[in-house]
């Protein structure tokens, strides 16, 4: 929502979550403009979790010859999440999957799970890119995303309404001024039905 609010195109979002995207299914999702991205697909199932790191070492277009995933990355997926494996949206149009890492968690699993990857050397130390791609979902605080969305957005962004924001506070007339005043509570209309945000 706070990114809805402070950019109303939804082509120039950075992170968008849509609570219907299908039946019993929602799905958080991240795209930086410059080609890395993640989808997170929440079901009844549990959550799993695709990245891809343009400039990953693993990037399925970093070798030569034929695009693949990198050794081990999909190897484990349970059968339950396999759909999205092959999920079109997450995929190239020859079918290979546009991903460097992947986790997945079973509702009534009590650790997130990867598969057993032998990572690439060198590099900078993020060979999946996943330490960059989440970073903002293992530092959940309202400091961390005002910072961010300050830099990413270039404006100034108020940590108190973040804060409200991630408590899930109502959104009003005025949390939205505060944040961008040049979008109105009408504007976001679709966009509160699609996240499911509570006004």
């Amino acid at each position: 929502m706070l990114d809805a609010v402070l950019s109303p195109e939804w082509d120039a979002r950075f992170y968008s979550f849509d609570a219907h995207w299908d039946e019993g299914e929602q799905m958080a999702s991240m795209r930086d403009g410059m080609g890395s991205e993640y989808s997170i697909v929440f079901s009844p199932a549990g959550a799993y979790v695709r990245g891809f790191d343009r400039e990953s070492l693993m990037s399925p277009w970093a070798r030569m010859g034929v695009p693949q995933v990198w050794p081990g990355v999909l190897d484990d997926v349970p059968e339950v999440f396999r759909p999205y494996v092959t999920e079109p949206a997450f995929c190239q149009e020859d079918g290979t999957p546009t991903l460097t890492c992947c986790l997945w968690r079973g509702t009534g699993d009590a650790a997130w799970s990867t598969g057993t990857v032998a990572f690439p050397t060198g590099g900078d130390g993020d060979p999946d890119g996943a330490n960059t791609l989440f970073e903002l979902l293992v530092d959940r605080t309202p400091d961390a995303y005002a910072a961010w969305a300050c830099e990413y957005y270039e404006t100034s962004v108020d940590v108190e309404v973040v804060r409200a924001l991630l408590a899930q506070h109502p959104l009003t007339p005025e949390i939205i001024a505060a944040l961008n005043p040049d979008v109105e509570l009408a504007d976001l209309a679709q966009d509160l039905t699609e996240i499911g945000y509570p006004t």
